[in-house]
């Protein structure tokens, strides 16, 4: 038995999307993937593609593509001991006195020194660049234990989405309507750009541009990992809407200004990878009915994406409402309880409600155990 993907397989993509202390969910369906493959298996991913929080899963997966299991208890590590601290710093001097000071100064337009942010995320640039080697994704890709990683971001002044790549010496650079891909060497900036929730964390610079978190421009979170490659794609997603239900609460007074920035944030995180999952198995359904002198005429390169979503059981704002008593005490000033659940599920970044994505992550993969073997049957 190969511990190897098999290389003569059609190439497969891991997608990691956004949102905040949401992406301990992925670890839960990664750790879940592990305990299915073989005990010594390596990366079964050919490229991984991540996005804002995403992205850091993404970079640690990466840099221990020698084990997978390995790599999962790494990030284990992590999340279910993190605490808000190790991500920002309440006491930081670029803290403003209130989300109202901050709309404000957003609407003066003048230039300031300090960052136009609620918090200081200087805590999580440190644990970044103590846990993830960025050496090694090179290393891993010239022996083979991956193809490409790609981390997204955000930019401020093109309004790009752009997809900064690490990958085999045979992928081109891309361009498409409203984002594109880079190829570098991926670094911390990368990472804390693609990170970086708008209003909440401060932009980060890369050359001449600023960046923000990459789900706000991304609108079509799969075209990454296909450009680099991947022709099946396994999604995880931090949406929580898999039962479609509405939500039964009603609102008899004016939203709270959290109400409406988580509100617009959801839109970036959730509605995306959503609706580019959507399309996706639309065109698998058209694809077998167009005939193959059309594509050959027009030039179309049509191939059917075997597509395999995981994606939360439960409602993630209202999981985050259970565990609000978690919430420091610095950040009650924003979020009152009973608030705002989706922006309190980005920022809450705890022991109990992390863990509490964790077991949910991996109960729901192991809830399609059959699919997920069927998936990487070919692969070992």
């Amino acid at each position: 038995m190969s511990l190897l993907p098999n290389p003569d397989q059609q190439r497969i993509g891991l997608i990691l999307t956004g949102g905040g202390a949401r992406a301990a969910y992925q670890i839960g369906v990664l750790r879940a993937i592990a305990t299915i493959l073989p005990k010594p298996a390596r990366n079964p991913f050919h490229v991984i593609a991540g996005t804002s929080a995403g992205a850091l899963n993404a970079a640690s997966l990466a840099t221990h593509a020698h084990h997978l299991r390995t790599a999962v208890r790494i990030l284990e590590n992590i999340w279910k001991s993190i605490s808000s601290d190790m991500v920002y710093d309440l006491h930081s001097a670029n803290l403003l006195a209130g989300a109202s000071g901050l709309v404000l100064k957003l609407l003066s337009g003048k230039n300031s020194d300090n960052a136009v942010a609620l918090l200081n995320n200087a805590p999580l640039a440190e644990l970044l660049a103590r846990v993830i080697k960025f050496d090694r994704i090179q290393h891993n890709i010239d022996i083979g234990l991956l193809d490409a990683l790609s981390i997204t971001a955000s930019a401020y002044g093109s309004g790009e989405s752009v997809s900064f790549y690490q990958a085999v010496k045979n992928i081109e650079n891309w361009q498409g309507p409203h984002r594109i891909g880079v190829r570098t060497e991926l670094g911390l900036k990368h990472l804390m750009a693609s990170a970086a929730i708008p209003v909440i964390f401060p932009a980060v610079k890369l050359g001449a541009q600023y960046f923000g978190d990459g789900a706000i421009r991304q609108l079509a979170p799969t075209s990454t990992a296909l450009h680099l490659g991947a022709r099946r794609l396994l999604a995880i997603g931090v949406s929580g809407n898999r039962s479609k239900a509405p939500l039964a609460d009603e609102m008899t007074e004016q939203p709270s200004l959290s109400q409406i920035l988580g509100h617009i944030l959801s839109s970036a995180f959730v509605d995306a990878l959503e609706n580019d999952l959507e399309f996706l198995r639309h065109m698998n359904a058209v694809i077998p009915f167009v005939p193959e002198s059309a594509i050959e005429r027009n030039a179309i390169h049509m191939n059917k994406i075997d597509l395999l979503e995981i994606s939360p059981s439960r409602e993630l704002n209202v999981l985050a409402m259970e565990h609000y008593h978690e919430l420091p005490k610095g950040m009650t000033r924003y979020i009152k309880e009973g608030s705002s659940g989706t922006l309190l599920s980005l920022i809450l970044f705890e022991r109990g409600f992390c863990s509490a994505l964790w077991q949910l992550g991996f109960d729901d993969a192991m809830e399609v155990e059959g699919r997920i073997r069927d998936f990487f049957s070919d692969q070992y």
